[in-house]
């Protein structure tokens, strides 16, 4: 059953994952592919490798880096859920600034500049934001007890040139797994989904269609990440059973509810009520945990639409800091929450135009200089896909972002995606026939 409510996880997937957290307590205690795949080797790997820190010990940029990351997914999330109002959205801003960092990369001039922009790093070297990503994603994937996979490919059309130093970056700081193919051949679109299926382990398992991939295509950037957490105190089944959820329109809707009591971290402001579920992580003592849930559930004298506006890097932090504080003294709470399972799908272009990311998709002005030879490359297709499951025993979520390139041939090109007028008309007579507009294509 689907929930006609925006699920609020705020960054499930970002920056709770790499934060050392304090756990609520029961109340009851006190890759198998073709060889043209290119895999980074040891002696790559070795070269681009990062000393890892404790979180603790963060230096000035890997904190301003980590809030970059924060600010961005809070900027992307707060677009998408105004056009997606009363609508359930689940997005990994982590899987989406990991693919735009990748093509990053490749990009030159003002191209270069609005993604710098869009993600936040502005005045931070691209070196610096490459090691910090792979930093962080050896992290996040070294945790026993947590099932987390972070993969990264590269698929290349047979004719097209990308640069060596590109392919260098994409192997030695992202681990990406590189592969030509002829997109022309209807087999070039089940191996990409296949590679979606199997890193996502089959949570998500289409990301192209047929028709995304022709004789046009250049290349496709992917991201996939997969986790998978047992709650450290898992809600007993017995205690779940249907329970009145109130929509945003004030419609009640009868939903299967979980319930137990825990002592936890837990804060309770005017506007909201804010709760850290933890899950089990064998690498720390029981009282221990790294990966968390975060709720925030808004008061009835308020509304999730107030609650986003406070969606930034400082308010975020603030509200750690009150979760670091409940961990000396935990709350006792009685908690009652929905299972929900959400699957998402969006088309990012608008809202990475939104954000400032506007040349790399103009063929015209797109410069992907460090990418490749060919000067006429721009991105036609940036896609993101999610899959979200929560119940008694814990979570299960995946995500995927694809950036697609091509080029055009011709310095003019048209593309039209926005109104436009038409004609039909004889041209031995010149006597027009119809004539119309098209304001949304959608309608009929």
């Amino acid at each position: 059953m689907k929930v006609d409510f925006i699920i609020t996880v705020i960054t499930l997937l970002s920056l709770s994952l790499v934060e050392l957290l304090v756990p609520c307590l029961s109340h009851s205690q006190t890759t198998g592919f073709s060889r043209n795949i290119s895999k980074p080797d040891s002696a790559s790997i070795h070269s681009f490798a990062i000393a890892q820190k404790s979180n603790d010990n963060k230096t000035p940029l890997e904190t301003r880096l980590v809030n970059a990351n924060t600010q961005f997914g809070f900027n992307l999330f707060t677009r998408v859920s105004q056009q997606g109002e009363n609508k359930n959205i689940f997005i990994s801003p982590l899987s989406i600034s990991l693919s735009l960092s990748m093509i990053y990369n490749g990009a030159n001039g003002v191209t270069q500049q609005e993604i710098a922009k869009t993600l936040e790093v502005n005045g931070i070297a691209i070196k610096d934001v490459n090691s910090f990503n792979q930093k962080i994603s050896q992290l996040l994937i070294n945790t026993k007890g947590i099932d987390l996979n972070i993969a990264n490919s590269l698929w290349i059309s047979e004719r097209f040139p990308v640069k060596q130093s590109f392919l260098d970056k994409l192997k030695g700081f992202y681990q990406s797994e590189i592969m030509n193919l002829d997109f022309n051949k209807p087999s070039a679109v089940k191996i990409i989904n296949d590679w979606v299926k199997r890193e996502t382990k089959g949570k998500i398992t289409e990301i192209l269609s047929p028709r995304d991939s022709n004789e046009n295509s250049s290349f496709f950037i992917i991201n996939a990440i997969y986790f998978k957490g047992e709650w450290l105190f898992s809600f007993p089944e017995k205690f779940t059973e249907s329970k009145l959820f109130t929509l945003a329109n004030k419609t009640q809707i009868q939903h299967p509810a979980m319930s137990r009591r825990v002592r936890c971290q837990y804060f309770n402001t005017p506007k909201f009520q804010a709760i850290r579920l933890p899950y089990k992580d064998n690498d720390r003592p029981r009282g221990l945990s790294r990966f968390s849930m975060e709720i925030f559930l808004p008061k009835p004298n308020s509304n999730l639409r107030e609650f986003q506006k406070q969606l930034t890097v400082k308010n975020w932090l603030s509200w750690s800091d009150e979760f670091k504080k409940s961990r000396r003294s935990y709350s006792e709470v009685y908690l009652q929450l929905p299972k929900f399972e959400v699957q998402y799908d969006i088309d990012l272009i608008p809202y990475l135009k939104q954000l400032g990311m506007k040349v790399s998709f103009d063929p015209k002005s797109a410069d992907f200089s460090d990418l490749s030879t060919e000067k006429t490359l721009f991105i036609n297709m940036a896609k993101h896909k999610t899959f979200v499951n929560v119940d008694e025993k814990g979570t299960k979520a995946a995500a995927v972002t694809v950036l697609g390139g091509v080029k055009t041939g011709p310095a003019e090109a048209m593309i039209v995606n926005r109104p436009f007028f038409f004609t039909i008309s004889d041209q031995q007579t010149d006597t027009i026939l119809f004539m119309g507009t098209v304001n949304n294509p959608s309608s009929k």
